[in-house]
């Protein structure tokens, strides 16, 4: 798919190599500026460094660019955290974010934020400092194949000069940059690893500084250079293959996933998808990350999990559009599975195999593109009345489960997880972003709320795992401006590291929420068919399902946040979550913590699932 063309450089000043005669510190911070200021120019705009003396040109050109071009630069002394904040800056702003980490094993701490963004098709830029080929394979202390590290993960892996980055030409670094940086925001986006050797001496004298500050000339563009990359929007309906087409006066239904398109084109998505069903009458199963929940010009069915595996296999669907990866729902999952039928799968650019049940027809040019592309046939064509009644049944069993809902969650008293997503949903103003944690935050928002209101919800299901939750939501902060982060116990101690951040969010004039629901460790565990009823000593005998599964922890939030002097608020009953989320709102960072029972919760949500098979009893088709 992606086809570069990489213009030669032309003799000039910007091509030529540095002159011998300049002291390798200094040609190692030129050689730096050089790189860093040719990625301002096509585009970046935020920077994470992480402290190492390897790395020492490159985070001092970092702070050069930050006076002189306003590159806004961020510090984080873990690798790993620092990572997953650039990875939620790089989905708010939908751009690229740079990491600068000195050599070794800070390396390989960057791999499993780099899993999600190449999951998720999110474009990062690894700068990683390197011993030259000289100190390589023979014992030098601090060097290791760190340029292998991150390969299985990156669109991309360049190199610098073996010899070092100084010996490199203004050219080639330019070409270094550019190339990078078309990688990264390809098609699909994704991180991008730069390894780049520096030789000693690595550390200019402030004197020496001083001398090229005054003498370096800085242009910093306010508009990014534009080059010749790969872009979903010029490429033509037959770049992607054969258009495949429904008969839209047939049955069928929307399934829509995840949104992993650019912020750029989702507009147009909305638009289309609002276009598509007005034309058909399909329903839309929309996954809580997809944006479309709350939407009122569509009729989406929102409580699916709850009632799909109680629907008869033939109710006449017999087409299925499915856009975007894979909803979460293991009942969704095996409905697809079970009605078969006609089945397109439409990726926003990403060509990558995304149907994991083997059923649809893969096209990767978007939705709104392939709307466009279709023949008029199918656009005058009118609907069968079949659909407008299928829609008709599923909207009306969306009514009656919500009313079951409302019947069954509490919204006073001792706070029960499903009933918390619900009475969150609406006390959150839609003007503050929502992220869901992975794991039970994000199934219970999937199952059990209205979604009456718009709301950003951001969520990370590229590889669906807890790390980096807090700094994730930090990331996403720096760009927001404002957020709430809905976490299981397990997920944000797996992060802990992650309020190191609060200090520059609250320089940044940001506000992060941080809702922790503590039930005393893994409560998604709680659903698992293995879970004995009982923990008798008969059972522990023969399994601890406490040590092997849930792994309950001692470390109290509360004083984990009080040690990073964040405020903390303990809400005991339903009553008070509004009272504590105003509170919050006019603070930096806040704690919120709600103490709920896994056992208690594991029960409520299975009561709700049969209670609702009487629903399909009354209403079969």
């Amino acid at each position: 798919m992606r086809k570069y063309h990489w213009s030669v450089c032309v003799a000039s000043r910007s091509c030529h190599c540095l002159e011998l005669s300049v002291p390798t510190a200094s040609a190692n911070l030129l050689s730096s500026l050089h790189l860093l200021k040719a990625f301002f120019m096509l585009g970046l705009r935020r920077l994470v460094i992480c402290p190492g003396s390897r790395s020492g040109p490159l985070a001092v050109a970092a702070g050069i660019l930050e006076r002189k071009c306003n590159l806004q630069l961020f510090t984080c002394i873990d690798e790993r955290s620092a990572a997953f904040f650039a990875l939620g800056a790089a989905r708010a702003s939908g751009t690229a974010v740079a990491i600068v980490t000195t050599s070794g094993t800070a390396v390989a701490n960057l791999l499993p934020a780099l899993v999600e963004a190449d999951k998720s098709g999110i474009p990062l830029l690894i700068l990683t400092a390197d011993r030259p080929s000289s100190l390589k394979n023979c014992g030098s202390n601090q060097t290791v194949a760190q340029e292998r590290f991150l390969t299985s993960a990156c669109r991309w892996l360049g190199h610098g000069s073996l010899q070092g980055l100084s010996t490199m030409s203004y050219c080639a670094i330019n070409l270094l940059a550019e190339r990078a940086w078309v990688e990264a925001h390809g098609i699909p986006s994704g991180p991008v690893h730069l390894n780049l050797p520096l030789d000693e001496p690595l550390h200019i004298t402030s004197g020496d500084l001083q001398k090229l500050l005054d003498t370096y000339r800085f242009d910093c563009p306010t508009k990014p250079k534009k080059l010749d990359s790969v872009n979903i929007d010029y490429l033509g309906c037959e770049q992607f293959g054969e258009i495949p087409c429904f008969i839209s006066d047939q049955p069928g239904v929307i399934v829509v996933g995840p949104w992993r398109g650019s912020n750029l084109r989702y507009p147009a998505f909305i638009k289309s998808i609002v276009r598509f069903q007005r034309h058909t009458n399909w329903p839309i199963f929309a996954d809580p990350l997809s944006g479309l929940r709350g939407c009122s010009e569509l009729k989406s069915i929102t409580t699916y999990d709850l009632f799909l595996d109680k629907i008869p296999v033939d109710i006449g669907i017999r087409q299925i559009l499915r856009l975007g990866p894979m909803p979460a729902s293991r009942q969704l999952q095996q409905w697809i599975k079970k009605t078969g039928g006609s089945q397109i799968l439409i990726t926003e650019g990403d060509t990558r195999p995304q149907d994991f049940l083997h059923l649809a027809q893969q096209w990767s040019g978007g939705f709104s593109a392939w709307c466009n592309c279709l023949p008029e046939q199918f656009w005058n064509m009118t609907s069968n009345s079949t659909s407008l009644d299928i829609n008709s049944w599923l909207q009306c069993i969306e009514v009656k489960t919500q009313n079951l809902l409302s019947q069954n969650l509490s919204l006073v008293g001792a706070i029960r997880e499903p009933s918390l997503a619900r009475i969150l949903e609406n006390l959150i103003p839609t003007d503050w972003p929502i992220m869901l944690a992975s794991s039970s935050p994000v199934r219970d928002w999937e199952n059990f709320t209205q979604n009456i209101t718009p709301h950003t919800v951001e969520g990370f299901r590229g590889s669906s795992g807890i790390d980096g939750t807090l700094s994730l939501a930090m990331g996403l902060t720096s760009i927001y401006g404002r957020l709430v982060l809905i976490s299981g116990d397990l997920a944000l101690l797996h992060d802990s590291n992650g309020w190191l951040w609060q200090q520059q969010i609250s320089q940044l004039k940001g506000q992060l929420i941080v809702l922790v629901i503590d039930n005393g460790g893994g409560g998604i565990f709680e659903q698992l068919k293995i879970r004995p009823k009982s923990e008798g000593l008969r059972y522990k005998s023969v399994m601890d399902f406490e040590k092997l599964f849930t792994m309950p922890q001692s470390a109290d939030h509360r004083i984990l946040a009080a040690a990073h002097n964040i405020s903390s608020y303990v809400i005991t009953s339903a009553e008070n979550i509004k009272s504590a989320l105003e509170r919050a709102y006019s603070q930096s960072v806040t704690l919120l913590y709600v103490g709920t029972n896994r056992f208690y919760d594991a029960h409520l949500r299975q009561e709700i699932r049969s209670k609702v098979v009487p629903i399909m009893k009354q209403h079969l088709p």
